[in-house]
């Protein structure tokens, strides 16, 4: 599937006949051409940039779809001819001899607040680059600020009283402003996005997950969010399995005797991973509840409660973990 084109295979598991057509990416074209094949049909196509509005459309219209995990297809080494048309036929026989792993399909639901989170995800990249931009001028003139941590009210009141006066003449101020403009758009739309994504985690099917992950430091309203939302069914996976999904797996090549592993993965979900990441180094620090992380146990039922204390401390200990 292309944005502007789709190219369909259609393999009779009978006779054997194929049938090749290049299609609109219309999803009535595409169940068009579905429906004039042998019944009943099956169809497969690669998860990617078109997202799952056709495996839901099919699947109303009574017509079973699967979404191909794209790290998971099955390839001969020798096969080195990459086109349009051999990939669609390459589906076609791997669905007839059911050797596709499927993706998960997530709800409407669910994708819309995935769309949230990672919109605010964006915004906070959006936020870096502008300050960057922002304090990289003032270092090209030499004005560089010491006080404390940055993009602090101590921090801001020091741009408009100390650094301002200080840039040589007026072009150069008005870049000054046009950043600073920057990184204050770039806040109150983070800002925004920040109040609505609690608002929903307060109130949502998401909710009592987002509370039982907040019994984990590091994980506040915010972040557990974005994990609920972008893996959803977490019983797809072990304590094993949830590695290899994030990309937080060591690669290993190991034959015979010999065992070498190398460093993680850095495949599937990289929102997920960048998020675990971040909330790695809160553990860092000795254990201690702080009215925050007491807020959030009081929130989450007993279970979870004793969960989290448990894996505070075996996270802060480096013990390994459990299944």
């Amino acid at each position: 599937m292309h944005a502007r084109s789709v190219i369909a295979a259609a393999l009779d598991t009978h006779t054997g006949e194929l049938v090749q057509r290049r299609l609109t990416p219309d999803f009535t074209d595409i169940t068009t051409f579905i429906t004039h094949q042998p019944q009943p049909a099956a169809v497969v196509y690669e998860a990617g940039p078109a997202g799952f509005g056709l495996v839901r459309h099919l699947t109303d219209a009574g017509i079973r779809c699967v979404v191909a995990a794209l790290s998971k297809l099955q390839r001969p080494a020798g096969d080195r001819v990459k086109t349009d048309k051999n990939e669609a036929l390459h589906l076609a026989k791997l669905l007839r001899l059911d050797e596709v792993t499927p993706v998960d399909v997530p709800s409407l639901v669910q994708e819309s607040a995935r769309d949230l989170v990672r919109t605010r995800e964006d915004a906070c990249g959006d936020l870096m680059s502008a300050r960057h931009r922002l304090s990289k001028l003032l270092l090209r003139h030499g004005i560089v600020y010491y006080g404390g941590s940055a993009w602090t009210g101590k921090h801001d009141q020091w741009l408009h009283t100390d650094a301002l006066p200080r840039l040589p003449d007026t072009a150069t101020r008005l870049g000054f402003d046009a950043a600073y403009d920057a990184v204050l758009t770039v806040t109150a739309r983070r800002d925004r996005l920040d109040a609505e994504i609690e608002k929903i985690a307060r109130d949502s099917e998401f909710t009592a997950v987002v509370d039982r992950l907040g019994c984990l430091r590091g994980i506040g309203t915010l972040t557990g969010f974005g994990l609920a939302v972008e893996i959803g069914d977490w019983t797809r996976f072990t304590g094993r399995t949830i590695g290899s999904y994030v990309g937080l797996a060591p690669t290993e090549y190991s034959s015979g005797s010999s065992r070498s592993q190398g460093g993680v993965m850095k495949t599937g979900n990289g929102h997920v991973r960048r998020l675990l990441i971040e909330v790695a180094w809160h553990h860092r620090r000795q254990y201690r509840k702080s009215k925050a992380l007491q807020a959030r146990f009081d929130r989450a039922p007993a279970a979870a409660r004793a969960r989290g204390d448990e894996g505070n401390r075996r996270l802060h200990n480096h013990e390994p973990f459990s299944n």
